[in-house]
């Protein structure tokens, strides 16, 4: 079990630790965003009759593998293969899962569905980056852990 007591005492106006979840979140949001907006546009440039839930499971799924997968390559600058894909997969799936949560979301209320458009994906992306920030912050903070980059 954690330790309450570090975590309450934790400084939250660490600017150096924001700075690093920024990067950090950043470098998921890429991730993450290149596979959940690369299947819902597919399915709305096919028009495959998918129900919403579906794809958005499937979006999710797929934004997860590509920001593993662009951590994997980030890390292969610094450690070998395996090791760089263990590490990504060893990272915080609670912060990429509420990521992807809040970005789809995001796009059911304001859309209806799995729908991109110009004005909602700014949107989406502002969600899906402010969602797990604080995570991140504190995930440095008390574990000296990141999540991504």
């Amino acid at each position: 079990m954690a330790d309450t007591t570090a975590t309450l005492s934790i400084d939250w106006a660490c600017k150096g630790t924001w700075r690093q979840a920024c990067i950090n979140t950043a470098w998921c949001l890429l991730g993450c965003s290149i596979g959940d907006f690369g299947t819902i546009l597919f399915f709305q440039l096919t028009g495959i009759p998918w129900p919403v839930w579906a794809i958005m499971s499937l979006a999710i799924m797929n934004g997860l593998l590509t920001s593993i997968a662009l951590e994997t390559f980030i890390l292969t600058r610094q450690m070998p293969l395996k090791a760089a894909f263990n590490t990504a997969i060893g990272m915080s799936l609670i912060s990429m899962i509420s990521m992807e949560a809040a970005m789809n979301l995001t796009d059911y209320l304001l859309t209806g569905g799995a729908i991109l458009t110009w004005w909602v994906i700014p949107i989406m992306l502002l969600a899906g980056y402010v969602t797990p920030l604080p995570y991140n912050y504190w995930r440095l903070k008390a574990l000296g852990k990141a999540c991504c980059g």
